[in-house]
């Protein structure tokens, strides 16, 4: 019920935040068990919560879904009833716990929680809303991620660099567009007006190549500007902003695969990981 494939998606945005505010590529040894404990918020217990209610909810569809086949829901191994007191227990464990880490990290989470179950849960159901379906997904993970890595380090967030976390909720948009046209045809037949379905398959596409054009250019600005990333970063910047606008056309397109998100992502964390030298001071 809870993917552990997905738990790395907010465990590697929640690390980078923990870089941002730290300058560090590993933490202090002091600050590994409260940091581990983040990890352990952000990953299974978020993703639990957030995942069985979705999976409770999303069931009539999820029926029309070849590629739910193998849903716990489907075969019968949990109830609709387990599944949502499962989304309910580890959302109340996931604000429980994260108090250990910091009243400003709990309430994050607990905004990450009611989230989560507003995307799902009827009436406000927001997969349901197109626009809504992809602003609560990508500024959860794109802003929400890093964002709570810093409150994990330092509750005061007036530090934190916005301007990373619009580059990455840009790129955030442009890997989660493509992912609903995998359900598109589900979608449709169970009369779910996500985007894709609002949009069609062409049109969702392009827009989600547009954003990540988006952000590619903006990473470019931001090491030209010395803002966030280091203006010596930026001859890499140039080179692997057209190499990443042609991964996208290359793995992605209106009849893609989950597999092509992650060959594009995995593509995406080269220049991530260089950033990630290169701001530590290690390069």
């Amino acid at each position: 019920m809870g993917r552990p494939a997905f738990w790395v998606v907010s465990v590697v945005p929640y690390y980078v935040g923990i870089l941002l505010a730290t300058h560090r590529l590993v933490p202090e040894v002091g600050d590994w068990p409260r940091l581990a404990v983040g990890a352990l918020v952000m990953g299974p217990l978020l993703w639990l919560s957030v995942l069985a209610i979705n999976d409770a909810h999303d069931l009539p569809g999820d029926l029309l879904n070849p590629r739910k086949s193998k849903s716990p829901l489907l075969d019968g191994r949990v109830s609709l009833t387990e599944a949502k007191r499962l989304a309910v227990g580890a959302g109340i464990a996931s604000v429980v716990i994260a108090l250990f880490v910091g009243t400003t990290f709990a309430l994050g989470v607990l905004f990450a929680v009611v989230l989560g179950f507003a995307y799902s849960v009827p009436p406000v159901r927001l997969k349901t809303r197109a626009g809504f379906d992809v602003a609560s997904n990508s500024l959860a993970l794109g802003t929400f991620g890093p964002l709570a890595g810093w409150a994990a380090v330092d509750s005061d967030l007036s530090g934190f660099p916005w301007l990373m976390a619009l580059q990455g909720t840009l790129a955030a948009i442009g890997l989660y567009l493509p992912t609903t046209l995998a359900d598109l045809a589900a979608d449709r037949a169970a009369g779910y007006k996500t985007i894709a379905v609002r949009l069609g398959a062409r049109a969702t596409y392009r827009l989600g190549f547009a954003f990540w054009i988006a952000a590619a250019g903006l990473s470019v600005v931001l090491a030209a500007l010395d803002a966030v990333i280091p203006r010596s970063m930026l001859a890499l910047e140039i080179v692997m902003v057209p190499v990443l606008v042609a991964a996208y056309r290359r793995f992605i397109g209106p009849g893609m695969t989950f597999k092509g998100v992650v060959i594009l992502a995995s593509l995406f964390l080269f220049p991530c990981g260089t950033f990630a030298l290169t701001y530590t001071g290690v390069l």
